[in-house]
């Protein structure tokens, strides 16, 4: 079982901070989540929201401003951190062994990001990441388009109710980015009602599940025939993995 903290550790830390990143790597985690968006000059930032709203100290789109005006923006929660660069991030991972799963996000309107993918696909060959790198989205078209452009990278699909609404349901979805040679990784309450289905689908090798977080919800899936669980309690998930294995 994988053990993937989400966000870095987003319930103990501040998610998608550098001290969070760094503070995750003490614990025994296969891989960490995050999320990328462009500035409106090409930086790759590692930010969830296409917003500033939640996590910052600022408003408006993450893609209306260029690097040296998101270099100002404060991260709460935070000793004033600002919103880290993906090339910040790969500093700080890269002398460990721990995977990434690196999420395409789209900007303020739906729309992806122009040369994102590309940016950020070109950044993990040039620093020699490509076999520990997962690069992942919700949307099947942006899925063909890492298949096409890094072959050579994992890839991972997220899937919840939306997803099924928008795609015509659970089975043509998972099966959809089946076919698409993807893992898949499905939110936990929706799992909870299809994991028959989903096996059957996607193999319990590709299926992972997101994101339980308490004992009760990580000791249910540890159990489940899943590949990963990705968590924003990593550090709970890796005890009660441990304590199984005694």
């Amino acid at each position: 079982m994988r053990i993937i903290g989400h966000r870095g550790a987003r319930n103990i830390w501040a998610e998608n901070s550098l001290s969070g990143f760094r503070n995750v790597c003490g614990l025994k985690v296969d891989a960490v989540e995050l999320d990328v968006h462009l500035s409106d000059d090409g930086e790759i930032m590692v930010i969830h929201d296409p917003l500033l709203e939640r996590t910052t100290d600022q408003k408006g789109p993450v893609g209306q401003l260029g690097r040296e005006a998101l270099r100002k923006v404060k991260l709460r929660d935070t000793l004033n951190e600002t919103i880290p660069t993906l090339p910040a991030v790969l500093d700080v991972f890269a002398p460990t062994r721990i995977e990434l799963e690196i999420e395409m996000k789209m900007d303020a309107f739906g729309n992806l990001y122009p040369g994102l993918l590309d940016k950020v696909i070109a950044l993990v060959r040039e620093r020699g990441l490509a076999a520990r790198v997962v690069l992942t989205c919700f949307v099947p078209e942006v899925i063909e388009e890492i298949r096409a452009k890094a072959p050579e990278m994992r890839r991972l699909a997220s899937v919840d109710r939306r997803s099924c609404e928008a795609f015509g349901g659970v089975d043509r979805t998972l099966k959809r980015f089946v076919d698409l040679g993807c893992i898949i990784a499905v939110e936990q309450s929706l799992l909870r009602l299809s994991i028959d289905r989903a096996v059957a689908i996607v193999g319990r090798d590709k299926l992972g599940v997101w994101v339980p977080n308490t004992v009760g919800d990580l000791d249910y899936w540890l159990g489940q025939p899943v590949s990963q669980i990705t968590s924003d309690r990593p550090d709970l998930a890796l005890q009660l993995l441990g304590a199984r294995a005694r």
